[in-house]
């Protein structure tokens, strides 16, 4: 156990040119008192939080004294924890019970904050567990519940089969994106409606081309998180059908100016596309007219020699 880690002789020091030692140890009224009587010219310093005890003996008279406390106080809260442990148990995988409260647990950083807030508790990095004195069992059982919780959700199965959802989870949005991908839809404001025929960036699809607009305004909000500009009032907006630009239709827009854009395209979802959106647009574009030609030319019987 790890009880005297609290009762601590921090130091000798000089304090005002007085040679001492500096003394640390958890509050008690009657503990205080004890030492007080113990040590009467003990000197509160505020500042470091300390006690600082005057005289070349004072490290060796400190060790002494928290040695005798130590004793008493390790016999009787421990007897009482062991006590209060009996009548109200705790139960749990987690817990081992031997001369201390052993704590067992998959890493969490939830469970470290719990038993780090716990007094006297400390890891043993030999036996790799976390011991808790029984005079602690109050405070550990007050945090037993968050603690188990933890620890479950970070067993290795359980970890396993988080990840597998997420994966579900993204592989199922992917699939959904991709459909509404080739629906080549888009919903844009029906009282703000982007020009046709001319490249325009997009939230969800980057610079792409209008080429129509419905009348017909929306029932209700699009199913698909792609289109997180639509708020509110879904009969606000429209379906809008796009089309990928061509590299001459990229390279004859002029890209848009900051001092132009007045920052309402992320709420309409369009806007005018800047340089760098373009120039990105264009890059994809080239990738795929070679990936065209290198189908194109795989396809092509060989010439014999």
């Amino acid at each position: 156990m790890e009880t005297a880690s609290a009762f601590q002789v921090l130091s000798t020091a000089d304090d005002d040119e007085r040679t001492g030692a500096y003394a640390a140890f958890p509050y008690d009224r009657d503990l205080i008192r004890r030492f007080r009587e113990r040590f009467p010219r003990a000197r509160w310093r505020a500042g470091e939080e300390r006690w600082f005890v005057p005289g070349t003996t004072a490290a060796r008279r400190l060790d002494a004294w928290m040695a005798q406390e130590l004793e008493t106080l390790d016999r009787h809260a421990d007897a009482r924890g062991r006590d209060a442990f009996v009548f109200e148990p705790l139960e749990s995988p987690y817990l081992r019970v031997a001369d201390d409260l052993q704590v067992h647990t998959p890493y969490s950083p939830t469970i470290v904050e719990a038993l780090r807030s716990i007094p006297w508790a400390h890891w043993d990095r030999k036996e790799r567990i976390w011991r808790v004195p029984f005079r602690s069992y109050e405070a550990l059982k007050a945090r037993w519940r968050e603690i188990e919780e933890a620890a479950r959700r970070n067993e290795p199965e359980a970890r396993r089969k988080r990840r597998e959802e997420r994966k579900a989870r993204a592989s199922e949005e992917t699939s959904q994106n991709q459909a509404e991908r080739r629906r080549r839809r888009y919903p844009v404001p029906c009282d703000d409606p982007p020009p046709l025929g001319l490249p325009l960036g997009t939230a969800s699809w980057g610079v792409v081309v209008f080429e129509a607009i419905d009348l017909d305004r929306l029932d209700e909000p699009p199913a698909s998180g792609l289109y997180r500009h639509v708020q509110g009032n879904a009969s606000r907006y429209v379906w809008a059908h796009w089309r990928m630009p061509t590299l001459q239709e990229i390279y004859r827009t002029r890209p848009s100016r900051s001092e132009e854009d007045p920052g309402i395209g992320s709420s309409r979802g369009w806007w005018w596309p800047s340089r760098e959106e373009l120039q990105e647009r264009a890059r994809k574009l080239r990738e795929v007219e070679r990936a065209q030609r290198s189908r194109q030319m795989a396809r092509q019987p060989s010439s014999e020699m």
